[in-house]
C-alpha cells in the first residue's frame, strides 16, 4: 500500500526523477523504493554509485518516517550513518526504510538497500538514521 501523501510528496522530489526511481510501498512505518542501475547513476567501475545507494535509501527512511506523522507534519534527515557492505552490482537496486523508534522530535530510522540482478537480490548497505519532524 502507499499511503497517497507519500507519493504525491514522492513525485515532487526531482533527485528521484532523475534516477528513475520509483515508490513501491508507504505505509505504517515501512517504506521501499527501486531505481535501476542507470548509467547517470554509476562509477567509474560500472557499479551503481554509492551515491544512488544513499539517495534512494535516505528517501525510503524518510517517507517511513512521514507514514507514521499526522497530516499537517513534514519530516527532514537530521543524520545518516552508511555502512557499503558490497558493490553495487544489478540491474537495479531497492531500499527498504523503516521506523525503529518514533519520537515526537527525532525518529530513528534503519535502511537497508539490495541489488537486484534476475531476482535474486544481494545486500549492499545498511543505513541507521534520525528524521526530524518538522511544520511544512
Amino acid at each position: 500500500m502507499i499511503q497517497p501523501r507519500c507519493q504525491a510528496s514522492f513525485d515532487r522530489q526531482a533527485m528521484m526523477a532523475t534516477l528513475g526511481a520509483r515508490l513501491l510501498s508507504c505505509d505504517a512505518g515501512a517504506c521501499e523504493i527501486e531505481a535501476p542501475v542507470l548509467d547517470i547513476a554509476t562509477q567509474q567501475h560500472g557499479f551503481g554509485h554509492a551515491g544512488l545507494t544513499f539517495s534512494i535509501g535516505d528517501s525510503a527512511m524518510g517517507y517511513a518516517a512521514l507514514s507514521i506523522l499526522p497530516e499537517d507534519r513534514e519530516v527532514v534527515t537530521s543524520e545518516i550513518k552508511t555502512n557499503l557492505l558490497a558493490p553495487a552490482r544489478g540491474d537495479r537496486l531497492i531500499a527498504r526504510g523503516r521506523v525503529m523508534k518514533p519520537g515526537r522530535r527525532l525518529i530513528v530510522v534503519l535502511g537497508e538497500v539490495f541489488a537486484v540482478t534476475d531476482g535474486a537480490e544481494r545486500q549492499i548497505a545498511l543505513l541507521t538514521g534520525t528524521m526530524v519532524p518538522v511544520d511544512p
